[in-house]
């Protein structure tokens, strides 16, 4: 395990080099989860390419930090544990909020993202009405509260009929993250609006959103993908809104390609 103090918030993060210095493939993950979403996607493309996945703030054992957050503030972390790590070149693959801080790095400094992946995300998330709502269950009756609704958006029906085992450890992934934690970063989701930011995006862009995502549906995915210029789209068969456990396989597909088209370091 590996530990960075930022900015007074300590981080949990895993850094796997290919090689001195180079491109890194940066992977943010989504409300309610931690690193290990991200475990076979990482690990079938680190032999190729620098990977670094982390816990943000109120995540996984990462620290809480103060509240309420502001995606802001999830996008200083990041940006300070790149610069430790002496970073300069960078492809973001978020997912979820993760998008929306890949959207807000990118918007910051520029000059170090050479691509962007954003993953069953959008410009704009939700509405307020809906966020304080869960907001409010959450602080009062807990995570496990919204639990079962959540693993709903999260995986398809086949999913929850074959894959039982895996649906009950990612549940138990959710209800275990810190309740202000989630509630204040559902409240950085719900105060962000990246609309100018995506409309303004110059780097290669990938968009991609599974068949069946309850959260991010293919709809407003794909309203995204139309504000950012040049960006492609693309739709992941029998997934939900976490493709990275559900089809790792077609995700690593997908990013493999756009890597592979993007313009020498």
């Amino acid at each position: 395990m590996q530990f960075i103090s930022i900015g007074g918030i300590t981080l949990h993060f895993d850094h796997r080099p290919a090689g001195r210095g180079g491109r890194h493939l940066v992977f943010i993950n989504s409300l309610g989860t931690d690193l290990r979403i991200w475990n076979e996607v990482a690990g079938a493309l680190g032999g190729s390419i620098s990977t670094l996945v982390y816990d943000k703030r109120g995540h996984g054992l990462s620290d809480l930090g103060a509240t309420p957050y502001a995606i802001e503030d999830h996008v200083g972390d990041l940006l300070g544990l790149i610069d430790h790590l002496g970073i300069e070149d960078v492809v973001l693959c978020g997912l979820s909020v993760g998008g929306l801080i890949a959207l807000g790095l990118a918007d910051r400094r520029p000059e170090i993202v050479g691509g962007l992946v954003l993953c069953d995300t959008a410009h704009k998330i939700g509405t307020a009405d809906g966020w304080n709502s869960r907001i409010a269950t959450v602080q009062e009756d807990g995570i496990a509260a919204i639990a079962d609704t959540v693993m709903k958006l999260w995986f398809t029906p086949r999913f929850h009929a074959e894959r039982k085992a895996e649906l009950d450890g990612c549940r138990n992934m959710l209800t275990r993250q810190s309740v202000a934690g989630y509630a204040a970063t559902c409240a950085a989701i719900r105060d962000a609006d990246y609309t100018r930011t995506a409309e303004a995006i110059a780097v290669p862009t990938l968009c991609i959103v599974g068949d069946q995502d309850g959260s991010t549906p293919p709809a407003l995915v794909r309203s995204m993908a139309k504000i950012i210029p040049g960006s492609q789209f693309e739709v992941i068969t029998g997934a939900g809104h976490i493709p990275c456990i559900e089809q790792p396989a077609m995700l690593v597909a997908l990013i493999t390609q756009f890597l592979a088209r993007l313009p020498s370091e």
